[in-house]
């Protein structure tokens, strides 16, 4: 079938294609509320481990050698289970109830050499920080758990910036996103509704229809 004559079947039937439209437009118009504001803490922390060996400058790279190393692993660290789970542990103590799967789902990492970056995304701004305060202690006091060999050593990592949130207004496609993709769907719906009734409708519309069965159409008579 040509896309002509798709174009004629949902033209001819048009109403049914926009009726689902129409009505779920009219519900997201009623009932749509733009998403919350969330906030996000931003935390840097250097890391690293005092020189050892035999010879101060000849064992100086090794130690910003191993800082990297330890910002790219406590990275890592931050964002596993096991780690969402001791900061839950913490934050109860502190007298909150906050589940690890959504610390682990607030917390995303990267790191720049020495320097290991902690985003904290949260939607209270009150809890948040908290639970960066939370963050921050177990990197660095709790190293040790993680990597054995930063057992009893100086604190290997340190805090480098104060966990103040930060709002983050909710983007155009995030306040879009949901409205859109229902319309969509019910775009959708409406298409596929007027193809059923073109397969289940027993009238015959055009020539090609009872040319396909056979028969030969000698005229027709105009609309008008």
């Amino acid at each position: 079938m040509e896309l002509r004559a798709y174009a004629k079947i949902l033209l001819r039937r048009w109403w049914v294609v926009l009726a689902p439209v129409v009505v779920v437009a009219a519900g997201v118009g009623v009932s749509y509320a733009p998403p919350p504001t969330a906030y996000q803490v931003v935390m840097r922390f250097s890391a690293g481990t005092e020189p050892a060996g035999l010879s101060l400058d000849y064992d100086r790279y090794y130690p910003w050698q191993a800082s990297e190393y330890i910002a790219n692993a406590m990275a890592d660290v931050a964002e596993t289970g096991v780690f969402a789970q001791a900061v839950a542990a913490r934050l109860a103590d502190m007298g909150h109830d906050v589940p690890s799967s959504a610390v682990q789902r607030g917390i995303v990492t990267d790191n720049a050499r020495s320097i290991l970056v902690v985003y904290l995304t949260w939607l209270d701004p009150d809890q948040i920080v908290a639970i960066a305060e939370a963050i921050a202690d177990e990197l660095m006091g709790n190293s040790g758990a993680y990597y054995p060999q930063l057992e009893n050593l100086d604190p290997a990592l340190h805090l480098l910036d104060d966990p103040v949130p930060t709002p983050l207004p909710p983007s155009l496609r995030a306040q879009l996103t949901g409205p859109v993709i229902k319309l969509a769907l019910a775009l959708f719906v409406g298409v596929g509704l007027a193809f059923l009734w073109y397969y289940l409708d027993p009238m015959v519309w055009e020539r090609e229809e009872l040319e396909e069965l056979g028969w030969t159409v000698l005229a027709r008579i105009p609309r008008r």
